[in-house]
């Protein structure tokens, strides 16, 4: 048994540095700190009061999120031109991380104004609004949606080569030529959509649609509710003398993805127009 008062076993030195034994564990099993002395009967670690600077560094630095890799390699040849350097790199991955969270935050904040901007809607009612310009990944393809699990296998299309997850509700949606809406085809879809926000980076071709003159409507419902409100929208654009000029844009904004009641379901479909 080891009897030395200048020795602390692991125990004790976790305490002291508010750290746990698993962390001082890690430290050893890197490197970064040897015990200073391993009982060969209990293998109890003791540490002694040299030890106590360089785990200080090791959470300062640990605070710093610097990662054990780094702390190491410094521990190994304590320099001041190397720990300026590695705070410099530090610093710089603060920053970049920093500019991820704010534009983490932004997708956010564009969810939750999307999300009370449906939730407040006037249902039912017709429109002719001017809609914001937006970038839109488009994959034609012809499709039959009556309820959005049907929109899977072409969601996965959207998916494919991308780093970030970008697929969301009020997100992803279908849409209609203009030659089948004239011809009252209202449940053949020729094409699904992805909205992106400005945040969003998308790995291959990106639309941009302008701002745009629309007839819009939202209602209660999902995509099987669609077609009684493509007749209001056709009839509305005949006795208004507009004419298409593109494809219709159906999304759900509230759906599966934010609840399960139904009757809160929420989708808009914008068709572009001009007088």
């Amino acid at each position: 048994m080891i009897e030395n008062k200048a020795l602390f076993q692991i125990g004790e030195v976790a305490r002291m540095f508010h750290l746990s034994v698993s962390s001082l564990r890690h430290y050893e099993k890197m490197g970064i700190l040897i015990p200073e002395v391993t009982d060969p009967d209990t293998g109890y670690r003791y540490y002694s009061t040299r030890q106590f600077e360089p785990l200080n560094t090791i959470r300062y630095l640990r605070a710093l999120d610097m990662p054990l890799n780094e702390i190491a390699d410094f521990l190994q040849n304590r320099d001041l031109d190397k720990i300026e350097e590695k705070l410099k790199q530090q610093k710089e991955i603060v920053i970049q991380r920093e500019l991820e969270l704010k534009r983490v935050e932004r997708k956010i904040e564009n969810r939750l104004n999307q999300l009370t901007d449906a939730r407040n809607s006037t249902l039912d009612v017709i429109s002719l609004i001017t809609a914001d310009a937006y970038r839109l990944v488009w994959i034609e393809d012809t499709l039959t949606i009556r309820e959005f699990v049907d929109m899977e296998t072409p969601i996965r299309k959207l998916e494919q080569k991308q780093n970030e997850a970008l697929i969301f509700l009020g997100k992803v949606g279908v849409g209609i030529s203009p030659e089948n809406l004239e011809n009252g085809l209202y449940q053949q879809y020729n094409g699904i959509f992805l909205i992106l926000d400005e945040e969003d980076q998308y790995e291959g071709k990106v639309i941009q649609v302008p701002q745009t003159l629309c007839v819009r409507v939202r209602f209660r419902g999902s995509h099987g509710e669609a077609p009684a409100q493509y007749g209001k929208l056709m009839d509305y654009i005949q006795k208004h003398h507009l004419k298409i000029i593109g494809f219709s844009r159906e999304i759900t904004m509230i759906d599966y993805g934010f609840t399960n009641d139904t009757d809160k379901f929420v989708t808009e479909i914008s068709i572009p127009v001009k007088c």
